[in-house]
C-alpha cells in the first residue's frame, strides 16, 4: 500500500441503514477514508441511488444489498452476496434502527419485539455473518450505532432504551471476548440528532400535544446543553475514527456525541 493512500484504502465496509441519516453520512466518511462500501437497508431505490452518488463522489466501489435486519435468512444471503463481491467485511456499521415511543401500559408484546428484534436482535445477526472472520484475519473494526438513550432512561421508550442498553452490553461482552484478537468492538452514542427518526418525534409530540412544531423541537433540543441538534456527520466522523488502524487500542467503549448531555 503506498505511504500516501487513504488509511482506509481496500477495506471492506458494510453499513446497515445506510441509505440515509447516520448511516448515510457514516458511509460518506468511510468511503472518503478509501473503503469500499456495500450500503445495506429495506429501500432499493434510495440504497441505488445513494450508491452510485458515494462512488461517483469519492471514486470507490460502492455497492447496495437490500436487507431487513429482523430477517435472518436475508441477512445471512445479503452478506454473503456482499463478500462475494468485495471480500470479507473489514468494517461493519450497525446502524439499522427504529425509535417508537408510547406509554409503558400501552407497549405490548408486539410492539417490544418489533423494537429489540430491529434496535438489538438486528445488531447480533448482523455480528455474527462477520465476526468469526475478522478475528481470523489481520484486521476487524465493529460500530454499533447506539443512543444515550443506552447510557441513561427516558419516558415512554422503555423498549428502545432496553434494546440500546442491550446493545451497549452487547458491545462489551464482544470487546472482551475478541480483545486478543485483531477485532475491536465500539457503541458510539449520538443525542438527539437531525435525521429523519428525530423529525418523526417532533411531529409526533406536536400531534399529540398540539404545540406548534418549533416548540416541540425545542423540548427535544433542551436535553442538549449546546442548544442544538446533533449533526449526522459528526457522529459520522466519530465512527470514521473508530475505524481506522490507530484506533486498535479502543475497543468496548461508549463514545457520547451528545453536546455535553451525558458525561
Amino acid at each position: 500500500m503506498p505511504d500516501d493512500a487513504p488509511p482506509l484504502a481496500g477495506r471492506h465496509a458494510i453499513v446497515t441503514g445506510g441509505g440515509r441519516g447516520i448511516g448515510l453520512a457514516v458511509a460518506e466518511a468511510l468511503a472518503s477514508r478509501g473503503a469500499v462500501v456495500t450500503l445495506m437497508g429495506r429501500n432499493e431505490n434510495v440504497l441505488q441511488t445513494q450508491a452510485a452518488e458515494l462512488s461517483l463522489r469519492f471514486q470507490v466501489d460502492v455497492a447496495h444489498e437490500r436487507v431487513d435486519v429482523t430477517d435472518g435468512a436475508l441477512i445471512e444471503a445479503a452478506f454473503q452476496s456482499a463478500a462475494a463481491r468485495f471480500g470479507p467485511a473489514a468494517i461493519l456499521v450497525n446502524n439499522a434502527g427504529i425509535a417508537r415511543a408510547a406509554p409503558f401500559p400501552k407497549t405490548d408484546q408486539k410492539f417490544w419485539r418489533e423494537v429489540i428484534d430491529t434496535d438489538l436482535t438486528g445488531a447480533f445477526l448482523c455480528i455474527g455473518q462477520v465476526i468469526a472472520k475478522m478475528a481470523a484475519s489481520d484486521y476487524g473494526r465493529i460500530v454499533n450505532i447506539a443512543s444515550t438513550a443506552g447510557l441513561s432512561g427516558y419516558p415512554y421508550i422503555a423498549a428502545y432504551c432496553a434494546a440500546k442498553h442491550g446493545l451497549i452490553g452487547l458491545t462489551r461482552a464482544l470487546a472482551r471476548e475478541y480483545a486478543r484478537t485483531p477485532v475491536t468492538v465500539n457503541a458510539v452514542c449520538p443525542g438527539y440528532t437531525d435525521t429523519d427518526i428525530v423529525s418523526g418525534a417532533v411531529a409526533g409530540i406536536s400531534a399529540k400535544t398540539g404545540r406548534a412544531t418549533e416548540a416541540a423541537l425545542a423540548e427535544l433540543i433542551a436535553h442538549n446543553p449546546q442548544g442544538r441538534l446533533i449533526q449526522p456527520s459528526e457522529v459520522a466522523e466519530t465512527v470514521a475514527w473508530l475505524c481506522l488502524p490507530s484506533s486498535a487500542s479502543i475497543t468496548g467503549q461508549s463514545i457520547l456525541v451528545a453536546g455535553g448531555e451525558l458525561m
